[in-house]
């Protein structure tokens, strides 16, 4: 039994470790897009592919390292990860065609699906009693912030000392040495291989005849959509779109001297506010109904991104935009899973995770890819911007009639 297991243990800490690094460099990318486009003279929808791929691959990936996870063990799950995501990079590195790069970011996406949400949270909901579940998935969701707060101002630092491509290197070595802390996450033992086999077929066959995960797959679509879009391209957006900073300003005093320093502190901001954002979604996991919870949050997100492309950007619209959006920007992932974890039990809570979570990487796909497409041709973000908020929409709605009530399963 797990009724009395503390809140703070090893696979915890370690957990949030890693999920840490992988996010910090996987939020980096947008800051890539402007240097490398210009250095090779690339359509920005080029490089947009490749982002997009890598967020494709990752929803690949989720639900295939999950599998392995339950199969192989945790560990040795994570550190195929690992390699697979820092021999991405290394590569990536040498890449001087757009095929190239999007070819690479196959690679990239398998290994953030290794080290990401996927394994981590299945790991640490497994080891967490059931009382501490869902602050437990809330506080490994916010490492992944605290890694979104980091990662794209120490990519903008380091480009104004060092290449690109030296930034990729150090990255990947960076992955590598987390993988020194991986001893010490003691995750529960793999399942026998024979009764794996005898219930993930049931487990998934009740799940994909049920309504309700039909509705959360739908429904985490939006969240990609809009995450990876920003991401993505929000620093370009802001570099090119938002007024000047003066000399004079606050943003000037404190080291903000331009809109492309602004866009890569904006992807901090949100990352900032999603610590607290996703922690107090856990907290409120526990007490009230997941689904109203989720909706909320899309509704949320729906009306700021609706009233921040309706305002002339400023920089004080940009920081504020940035705090609110990140406030409720991975609040949806402890609630998801925590969901998925409550209606169809623990034990393949990875594999049932990462089927969803594809659907929240083909909405990055698209998020990340149309972007890029939309602005070659009309010069703009401000047409799929507003696709996003019709998709939130969609997504407000979807989650109103889920089932939130354990399923029987009955070979469980």
């Amino acid at each position: 039994m797990n009724q009395n297991r503390p809140l703070f243990s090893p696979i915890l800490l370690i957990g949030c470790i890693i999920i840490l690094i992988s996010f910090a460099i996987r939020a980096s990318f947008g800051v890539f897009q402007i240097p490398i486009a210009t250095e090779f003279n690339w359509l920005r929808s080029e490089f947009s592919l490749a982002i997009a791929i890598q967020n494709l691959a990752w929803g690949f990936g989720q639900p295939i390292f999950g599998a392995l996870a339950e199969k192989i063990g945790d560990r040795k799950a994570i550190l195929l990860g690992a390699i697979t995501y820092s021999a991405g990079l290394v590569l990536s590195s040498a890449a001087v065609t757009p095929e190239a790069h999007q070819l690479l970011e196959i690679l990239i996406g398998f290994g953030i699906g290794g080290t990401g949400f996927g394994v981590i949270l299945a790991v640490v909901g497994r080891a967490s009693s059931n009382e501490n579940r869902s602050i437990s998935l809330g506080i490994v969701t916010a490492a992944g912030s605290v890694g979104q707060v980091v990662g794209a101002p120490l990519a903008e630092w380091m480009l104004t000392a060092i290449t690109w491509q030296s930034v990729f290197l150090i990255f990947s070595a960076t992955i590598l040495v987390s993988l020194l802390f991986l001893p010490f996450m003691r995750a529960p033992a793999p399942i026998k291989k024979t009764e794996l086999q005898e219930t993930m077929g049931s487990v998934l066959k009740k799940a994909f005849s049920d309504p309700t995960f039909t509705m959360i797959f739908l429904g985490f679509f939006s969240c990609g959509y809009q995450l990876a879009f920003i991401t993505a391209h929000f620093p370009a957006f802001i570099t090119e779109m938002c007024s000047s900073i003066t000399p004079s300003s606050v943003f000037n005093s404190i080291g903000i001297s331009t809109t492309s320093a602004l866009g890569a502190v904006s992807i901090s901001l949100i990352g900032l506010a999603n610590v607290a954002g996703t922690l107090m979604a856990g907290h409120l996991g526990n007490k009230f109904s997941k689904k109203y919870l989720l909706s909320f949050i899309y509704l949320g997100r729906t009306i700021i991104a609706a009233i921040f492309i309706m305002t002339p950007m400023t920089p004080t619209t940009v920081v504020v935009f940035s705090i609110c959006m990140g406030s409720l920007w991975l609040a949806t992932v402890p609630l998801t899973s925590g969901l998925i974890a409550y209606i169809y039990g623990i034990k393949y809570m990875g594999t049932l995770f990462g089927i969803v979570f594809f659907s929240h990487q083909l909405g990055s796909f698209l998020g990340v890819w149309l972007g890029g497409v939309m602005y070659d041709i009309y010069g703009s973000y401000t047409l799929v911007w507003w696709v996003g908020v019709c998709i939130g929409a969609f997504s407000t709605l979807i989650h109103l009639p889920v089932r939130e009530r354990p399923l029987i399963l009955s070979s469980a």
